[in-house]
């Protein structure tokens, strides 16, 4: 009989894979057995960060950062959780980030290209044609230009993207707004700002995108972001006008339900990202073809599954049940590489237990990575 790859959860009988980096504890078990949970959660993320702050930094009557949802409170000379700031002489200093300078890089992918929001933006469907989009189809001959940044406001500990670590360690690559805007061409269609995360270089995204469609105006140039949506939220109405007048779409990857499986995954509350994408919800109606906004969730087996998927619908169906919800197969990746494919079977009934919240568009995507 072959041997399994995989290890199942070592503190009950559920059969659920655990992963080693978690002590082999299930996602149930992560919430039923809560101290050992944030103990080996805490040296996970340790591990997996490479560099400190390990957690937002809280330090008393230090200086509180609101350039992302995580509001660090810095003391003299403490970096803030995402590296691009830091307080000196009682002030916070940035290193990028700001409305000049982004750390990161960028690419042209042809489109239709391989985004979330693929089955029903402009740039995959034709959505919007002929406001929004070139082709009343897939956008065969144009492209996206994609801006990798190189910081996040999360600690995935099952990060798709962990090379901007290394970015944020480093701090290098800088990119300024003059080196993205000139890369524009007539055939690039869209702009998504990606990572890593936008959420901590918000000023520089926006900075981009406004200078973008200046450079493209009368013809069609779309803004968009895929985000884990731990925004501060003095940046959702700016986002929200630019995606909603470009066509663009805002892409919030859910990572889970329950506020400590979350920080557990993650190293962060989910807190604000729910309330960011509650309140951009209310614009929905306002641009449904092509829809503002398209959520999505990783399916990791043991962790996140159908209940997770469960509650995340849930709560986006009350928001309105016409937002669109990728669920995404899992690829072993960073420290959760010990953990097997999603099973056919398990994505089949996340999708159902999706359409059963009352969602109307939900789609399985990566089956190729379903075993």
């Amino acid at each position: 009989m072959r041997r399994k790859k995989w290890v199942e959860c070592r503190h009950c009988n559920s059969g659920r894979p655990a992963a080693r980096v978690l002590g082999y504890l299930c996602g149930g078990c992560l919430k039923q057995k809560f101290r050992l949970a944030e103990e080996v959660a805490e040296a996970a993320h340790r591990r997996s960060r490479i560099f400190p702050p390990f957690s937002p930094p809280r330090t008393p009557r230090g200086v509180i950062c609101v350039f992302c949802g995580n509001r660090c409170q810095l003391g003299e000379g403490e970096d803030g959780f995402c590296r691009l700031r830091y307080c000196s002489d009682g002030k916070l200093v940035s290193r990028a980030g700001t409305a000049r300078i982004g750390l990161g890089s960028f690419y042209f992918d042809p489109l239709p290209t391989n985004c979330v929001a693929e089955w029903v933006c402009p740039g995959g469907t034709g959505a919007g044609y002929p406001k929004y989009a070139y082709r009343p189809g897939p956008e065969v001959g144009y492209q996206n230009l994609a801006v990798f940044l190189g910081a996040c406001s999360f600690d995935c500990l099952y990060c798709q993207n962990s090379t901007y670590r290394e970015m944020a360690k480093k701090g290098e690559p800088l990119l300024t707004v003059e080196d993205l805007v000139n890369s524009l061409d007539e055939r690039t269609a869209c702009i998504c700002f990606f990572g890593g995360d936008p959420s901590p270089q918000m000023p520089f995204t926006l900075a981009v995108a406004r200078r973008a469609l200046k450079k493209a105006e009368g013809r069609i140039m779309r803004v968009c972001w895929e985000t884990n949506g731990n925004l501060h939220p003095r940046y959702l109405e700016p986002m929200v006008e630019l995606a909603l007048a470009s066509g663009g779409v805002i892409k919030f990857d859910i990572k889970a339900w329950d506020d400590d499986l979350h920080r557990f995954l993650t190293g962060v509350s989910n807190q604000q990202t729910l309330a960011n994408f509650r309140y951009l919800s209310r614009y929905f109606d306002q641009r449904p073809d092509p829809p503002l906004l398209v959520a999505s969730t990783l399916l990791v087996p043991g962790y996140v599954g159908k209940r997770v998927v469960a509650g995340i619908a849930r709560f986006l169906a009350d928001l309105n049940p016409s937002i669109p919800y990728t669920l995404l197969a899992f690829a072993p990746c960073h420290l959760l590489d010990d953990l097997p494919l999603v099973t056919r079977e398990e994505a089949e009934e996340c999708y159902h237990v999706a359409r059963e919240a009352g969602l109307t568009r939900v789609r399985l995507a990566n089956l190729h990575l379903l075993r």
